[in-house]
């Protein structure tokens, strides 16, 4: 038996245990929360307040454009300051300063595409509204950080450093991450160029069309009804932007209010103003264009001297040296040679290439968004896009007077003698840029009769135009889907279009399910065992559903025939192979099979089904009808600082959780790319309007807003945008400082 003085002392050391864990979750965790109601002094012009709702939305009232700019600053650091500092590190490559040696090669290809240098270029040229904008945005977020030292955000402490000031270039370089994730397809190019060099040019060139003929237009997902097809007679829009999952969510909602602004929607963690929402008179949304913005060139380039060859001249290369700091290590030295073309950024089989690229043309990053938030009606909304500098965007639009619009909006290069496609001869000048296509002459609709506008990342060029035009468009499949659901009732009302954007049927894996049924049929090969698996595809509906095995029998189907079709174009090089359009041509070469790619269709088609299955065997089991899709596919969030803490790093992330949806159905999802927010806008009663991050508002894990958004994202519900009826759970009254000086 334990003596009492002994069992006192073990009570004792266990009490001092758990206040001492107690008193470190309180001081890491729970007090750099953000202040959300009682009194703020700040360097404001006017009084103002920032009304939180149910799920921690900020409502933010300001005397000027300035100040509510400067308080959106302000709320965005309290939420997400350590993802902002994220991000502009990721962009400027100084990631393995505070994370260590494993992020040099991240660094590394920052550097190379100098997007530091870029965004240095393009805060000298910002126009002055630009850059009066971004400065109102970076005070706010500095006077959060100058009065919370010592109270930041857990990663901070985690890591042990404090974020250095915001600057107006931070915010440049966060649109030129977002840039950069929207516009690579440098990689696409080489690819395809050594298909072509290995493999028959034809068949190579048949893989990667830019169009498929069966685009509506225009294109690329959000969607917008006429108030004829709508229950209240007004239009409704919706939009749900794909992007990388993360957690906290790259989106921040915020509703903005001052003398001649009042907007809400989302914002991007690091760039003022709402990027995608309404305001009392329109609302507009937007897609990636997928347009090609980037170039390779094949240089002739000595790499110890840095001349090369353009036009029958000798050209000298300018040298660049960085350095790039890291943890705990010796600093990391870059050279980097600049050509006329951009930066020497891949030596690929000995030779070396070159980049241009429209984000590091002069102007190629403008921020027209306050604007934007501002525009009354479509030529004021027109105007303020014009300016856009990229990444090009499909935008959106829906006004309270019943009118409906699209257009194109950002810097797409002229190409006159080449698509631009695959590595061109950088000596020989071939393929040079011809400036960028006029905003008039880019893509656009307004009022059009079938009171529709359908965009999901589809070409929406014509077929004939005097640019050449390339790009990584998708296949059509997402947009004809949404055409056809929309046209299948006359009057929709708002809370229904959440089951447009949540909808998982797929027309091509439905189709390539028939045709891998109809094939094992066919053929009757001697594989009894796979016959449940052909059985399950000839009576499946398309839908790709979590719980389901065929749509991971068809899924697993399709990237053994991917394999084998591009294997048949280019020996050697099928893996590679992984375009958007990928599907389309599948389709295509399925419906008028060619002979002179298969002799046997059928039999490629089964050899595909006997290799799905194999595949499949060794995630699931032999036993194909117990197979699960979404837990095949299934998603996991991980945060990535709090996600590695021992013992409670999971609590920090999402998941893992069964998935539906796949690439070519109108919830488009892979296990790293999904609708990043919902959001839908009721033009006759703007309160009646929805929003949804993956996650939550906060980036704070205590915070009981961090993700309390996901489980209406993951079942599918709406939840409401409130706008002029918000009901305000807390509430932080802003003073100017000088009122509270005695």
């Amino acid at each position: 038996m334990f003596s009492t003085p002994l069992l006192r002392a073990v009570n004792l050391s266990i009490a001092v245990l758990l206040i001492a864990l107690l008193a470190a979750a309180y001081w890491f965790l729970w007090r750099p929360l953000p202040e959300t109601s009682g009194q703020l002094a700040a360097p404001v012009s006017g009084g103002a307040t920032i009304a939180r709702d149910a799920r921690g939305v900020p409502h933010i009232t300001a005397a000027s454009w300035e100040d509510a700019i400067f308080l959106q600053g302000y709320v965005t650091a309290q939420d997400r300051l350590w993802q902002m500092d994220a991000m502009r590190r990721l962009a400027a490559g100084e990631l393995a300063e505070v994370l260590g040696k494993s992020m040099i090669p991240q660094d590394e290809d920052s550097r190379r595409l100098r997007m530091g240098r870029i965004a240095e270029e393009q805060e000298r040229t910002l126009p002055p509204g630009d850059r009066a904008l971004l400065a109102a945005y970076a005070r706010g977020v500095n006077f959060f950080v100058d009065t919370h030292r010592g109270r930041l955000p857990l990663e901070f402490n985690l890591l042990n450093y404090d974020p250095r000031p915001w600057k107006v270039r931070d915010s440049i370089l966060v649109g030129l991450e977002m840039y950069r994730a929207l516009t690579t397809s440098w990689r696409t190019e080489l690819v395809k160029y050594h298909m072509i060099e290995r493999g028959e040019r034809a068949k190579v060139e048949f893989l990667f069309p830019p169009r498929t003929g069966a685009e509506p237009q225009p294109g690329s997902n959000a969607w917008v009804i006429s108030g004829a097809r709508s229950a209240s007679g007004k239009p409704i829009l919706a939009n749900d932007p794909h992007l990388e999952f993360s957690i906290p969510s790259p989106w921040y909602l915020v509703h903005l209010r001052a003398p001649g602004l009042d907007v809400t929607g989302g914002s991007i963690v690091g760039l003022p103003a709402v990027i995608a929402g309404h305001n009392n008179h329109i609302a507009w949304g937007l897609t990636n264009l997928e347009f090609d913005v980037q170039d390779l060139y094949k240089e002739r380039f000595d790499q110890q001297t840095g001349r090369y060859q353009f036009q029958g001249q000798t050209l000298q290369a300018r040298l660049e040296q960085d350095v790039l700091a890291v943890k705990g290590e010796q600093p990391h030295p870059i050279l980097l040679w600049v050509t006329r073309h951009g930066p020497i950024i891949i030596t690929d089989e000995g030779e070396p290439y070159s980049l241009r690229w429209a984000a590091a043309e002069p102007g190629g990053f403008t921020d027209p968004f306050l604007d934007v938030n501002r525009a009354q009606n479509w030529g004021e909304f027109t105007a303020a896009i014009s300016r856009f500098g990229g990444p090009a965007q499909n935008f959106l639009y829906a006004d309270t007077e019943g009118n409906i619009g699209y257009h194109v909006s950002g810097r797409l290069p002229v190409r006159k003698n080449c698509a631009g496609d695959v590595p061109t001869d950088g000596a020989a000048g071939d393929c040079e840029w011809d400036g960028f296509m006029p905003f008039e002459q880019l893509p656009q609709s307004f009022n059009p009769s079938s009171g529709m506008i359908v965009s999901a990342n589809q070409n929406p060029f014509p077929s004939q135009t005097s640019s050449q035009i390339n790009g990584n468009f998708a296949s059509p499949y997402r947009a004809l889907q949404i055409q056809a659901l929309l046209a299948s009732r006359s009057k929709w009302k708002a809370e229904d279009m959440i089951a447009i954007q949540k909808d998982v049927y797929s027309a091509f894996m439905h189709f390539l399910a028939q045709q891998l049924a109809a094939a094992w049929d066919k053929q009757k090969p001697n594989h009894p065992e796979l016959t449940e698996a052909a059985d399950g595809l000839r009576s499946w509906n398309g839908q790709m559903e979590k719980g389901l095995a065929a749509p991971m029998v068809a899924t697993l189907a399709y990237d053994q025939l991917r394999r084998i079709v591009a294997e048949r174009a280019a020996a050697g090089l099928g893996q590679t192979y992984g375009s958007q359009m990928a599907p389309a041509v599948l389709e295509k070469l399925l419906r008028e099979r060619p002979g002179d790619w298969f002799p046997d269709y059928d039999q490629v088609l089964v050899r595909s089904l006997i290799g799905a299955v194999q595949e499949g065997q060794k995630f699931q089991g032999s036993k194909v009808s117990r197979w699960d899709f979404g837990q095949y596919q299934a998603l996991r969030i991980a945060h990535p600082v709090g996600g590695r803490v021992p013992f409670i790093g999971k609590y920090f992330n999402l998941g893992p959780v069964a998935m539906s949806g796949s690439p070519t159905s109108v919830k488009q999802y892979t296990r790293r790319v999904g609708p990043s927010l919902r959001m839908t806008v009721d033009l006759s009663d703007l309160d009646h309007s929805f929003a949804n991050l993956a996650s939550g508002e906060s980036g704070e894990w205590p915070s009981q807003h961090y993700k309390d958004q996901w489980d209406a994202y993951y079942n599918g519900r709406n939840l409401p945008m409130p706008f002029n009826k918000v009901d305000a759970r807390q509430v932080l009254v802003v003073k100017p400082e000088r009122t509270l000086v005695k």
